[in-house]
């Protein structure tokens, strides 16, 4: 018998300052106090049984074995078609678009493509929780530049301030999570203007793409020649088709840096689901379902919007996405005066809803008295979650 007993080295972490994500938390919390679930992202309603039937009809078909590592051509052929048709961006679906296991692999294989240690990447705060890590990891520098608080809209004096000569990329998010903004031609003109004289790269965040309300339009990269010369344009399947389950995205990119996505995305994924992939290229014969999410969310919007005008939440500006934060600092309780994170544990607990306070997407934590609710839901679902929140 060994002197020695069993023991596990011990490690020194690559995310030191990385615990459970707020998202996880916040839904364990909902499960155990039997609370409407409006903080993490995800609808709990049904996608279209015809989406499902093609996953079936492909398995049956024998589509079960690796796909090519970019994707199955046939999907890759129906994002050139929509990139042209919807943003006017002509793209080789061989060497220009690459199918991902969800947007959040998309965005880490980019920054693992082109950052080197060293290297300083833009974000804008508050921001999806997934991008500073992803930049860690891959060695570079997180460089936290804050969106406008209260509208947040870019502000590009501040962006302009933060580009030094070892920016390597900046990454934006439009329509924006956590706060529902979206982006206008202007913003991504002078963002277009701004990187011209430089070579920063872009990664552009645009899962929520199809869901741009009040008859606004989605202002793409894919729009701007000076930005999809140096863009990873990064879309999403599983938000656009109530899917966020099945993990399937996609990376539009010049070439040359497709090349270089495609080496790392080989490594660190290879291939993704073949069955869906077929699934969602036939799927994708008929636009209509991506064409007319906008309104469909828009209707789940204005009907959770008009519940909380009974309340004393101070709704925020919902232009895009599937989120509306709101402010807290006007309800009629004492725990308005709470910090952001400890409020929606007591609304979590004692009220019955779960939400997400935007403080979780920043890196200091700076609490403005805003949370965030996800209206991707059941009718049903946010009528007793607006009956709850009535006591507000």
């Amino acid at each position: 018998m060994s002197p020695n007993p069993p023991r596990t080295p011990a490690l020194t972490s690559r995310l030191p300052n990385v615990g459970t994500t707020i998202f996880t938390v916040m839904s364990a919390l909902a499960t155990e106090h039997k609370a409407v679930n409006l903080g993490q992202g995800f609808p709990d309603f049904d996608c279209d049984p015809a989406l499902v039937n093609a996953v079936t009809q492909a398995m049956q078909a024998s589509h079960n074995q690796y796909p090519p590592m970019p994707g199955v051509p046939a999907l890759r052929q129906a994002m050139a078609n929509k990139m042209l048709a919807l943003y006017g961006l002509r793209c080789d679906p061989a060497t220009e678009i690459t199918v991902t296991a969800g947007a959040t692999q998309a965005i880490f294989t980019a920054l693992l493509a082109v950052v080197h240690p060293g290297d300083e990447v833009i974000v804008l705060e508050p921001c999806y929780d997934s991008y500073v890590p992803n930049i860690e990891l891959a060695g570079g520098v997180p460089v936290r530049v804050p969106l406008t608080p209260g509208s947040f809209r870019p502000d590009f004096d501040r962006i302009a301030a933060a580009m030094t000569s070892r920016t390597r990329a900046i990454v934006i998010n439009s329509p924006h999570n956590p706060s529902g903004t979206v982006w206008s031609a202007a913003d991504m003109q002078r963002l277009q203007d701004l990187l011209a004289p430089t070579d920063v790269l872009l990664i552009s965040d645009e899962v929520y793409e199809h869901m741009v309300f009040d008859g606004q339009v989605h202002q793409s990269a894919a729009r701007f020649p000076g930005l999809a010369a140096r863009a990873f344009i990064v879309s999403s399947f599983g938000k656009t088709y109530h899917v966020t389950g099945w993990k399937v995205g996609t990376v539009v990119a010049p070439a040359a840096l497709t090349a270089e996505f495609r080496k790392v995305h080989q490594f660190n994924v290879f291939t993704v689901n073949t069955p869906v992939q077929h699934a969602l290229a036939s799927y994708m014969a008929n636009p209509a379902p991506y064409l007319e999410l906008s309104a469909f969310y828009q209707r789940k919007r204005d009907l959770f919007r008009e519940g909380l005008s009974n309340t004393r939440f101070r709704m925020l500006a919902g232009e895009g996405t599937y989120f509306q934060c709101v402010d807290i600092s006007s309800l009629a309780v004492p725990e308005r005066d709470l910090p952001e994170g400890d409020f929606c544990q007591w609304l979590t607990k004692e009220i019955g809803v779960a939400a997400i306070p935007l403080s979780a997407f920043y890196g200091n934590g700076f609490d403005q008295r805003v949370v965030r609710f996800c209206f991707a839901k059941k009718d049903d679902t946010l009528q007793e979650a607006l009956k709850r929140l009535s006591r507000l």
